[in-house]
């Protein structure tokens, strides 16, 4: 069955596989992003996938234009079946050097914006008894990295959303809540790190110099020895997730993710186990 599908984040990289994909599927995509003057890269894809994407302006860090394209699409067809929270940024800097503004625009665009888009659909959703909401977040969002403990900080605060949502929202209104956890994805990540490194200083010359140039080393590295998924193949894995008929609370993406993260998920692999566990402590519920 087709379902109605809101990605958001469709400028670049995943967002656009993830879009395109699920076209491909015969689902109903409504690809959205920030600034339309920037959907050249999608509308390529899609013209090269042969395949129609609705494309939608969408800035998860305005409330307004979040529920503005949530309006459109129930307006089109009366329901979202699947929001795909994709949209985020990464942010590499320590405490020390990171500003305030930096702090609370990582905050807001990698954590507030999945509430945002989380808070607009699920009204419908709850109406409708179904529905899935799936979020990017990231190995991250299970395990603190060097430099990264503001980009972490968002992504831990996406795991611990989605897992209390699961634990009454999910079995009370029928909605299914997911993370999907890349540990890297080719494409962007080694250069990404440099970009965001240089578009906020550069690499500051003082006692942390030494340990960040050790880090985005090990990155550029890890990038040129194929650690890192591609585009394509973490969108495969969010697919298959959205199609699952019990669907995970979390996935990690590839075998190098599952192995980075095992300390944290041996344990409790696909946040099943825990969500049994909140739901009867809490809630009395043994289901």
């Amino acid at each position: 069955m087709s379902k109605v599908i809101l990605v958001t984040g469709c400028s670049t990289g995943l967002g656009i596989s993830i879009a395109v994909q699920a076209a491909q599927a015969g689902h109903i995509v409504y690809a959205t992003m920030r600034n339309l003057t920037k959907r050249d890269a999608l509308d390529s894809a899609a013209s090269d996938a042969g395949v129609s994407l609705n494309v939608l302006a969408l800035d998860v860090q305005s409330t307004e234009s979040v529920n503005a394209a949530v309006d459109q699409v129930i307006t089109d067809h009366g329901r979202i079946d699947v929001l795909i929270n994709n949209a985020g940024a990464g942010y590499v800097r320590t405490t020390e050097q990171a500003t305030e503004e930096e702090i609370n625009w990582v905050m807001d665009v990698n954590f507030n914006g999945v509430v945002r888009g989380t808070k607009a659909v699920m009204p419908h959703m709850r109406k409708a008894r179904s529905g899935h909401v799936i979020t990017v977040s990231s190995v991250g969002g299970l395990v603190g990295q060097p430099f990264n403990e503001i980009y972490c900080a968002a992504k831990f605060a996406v795991e611990g959303y989605t897992e209390a949502l699961a634990s009454y929202a999910g079995p009370a209104f029928g909605i299914h809540f997911s993370v999907v956890e890349p540990g890297g994805i080719a494409t962007e990540f080694a250069a990404n790190v440099m970009k965001q490194v240089e578009a906020t200083g550069g690499m500051l010359d003082d006692e942390y110099l030494p340990l960040l140039q050790t880090y985005v080393a090990g990155a550029q590295n890890r990038a040129a020895d194929g650690l890192y998924q591609t585009a394509d193949e973490v969108a495969e894995v969010i697919l298959d997730v959205m199609n699952a008929e019990k669907p995970p609370i979390r996935k990690r993406t590839s075998e190098w993710a599952e192995g980075f993260a095992s300390h944290k998920t041996s344990g409790d692999p696909d946040g099943k186990k825990g969500q049994k566990l909140i739901q009867t402590f809490f809630m009395g519920a043994d289901t």
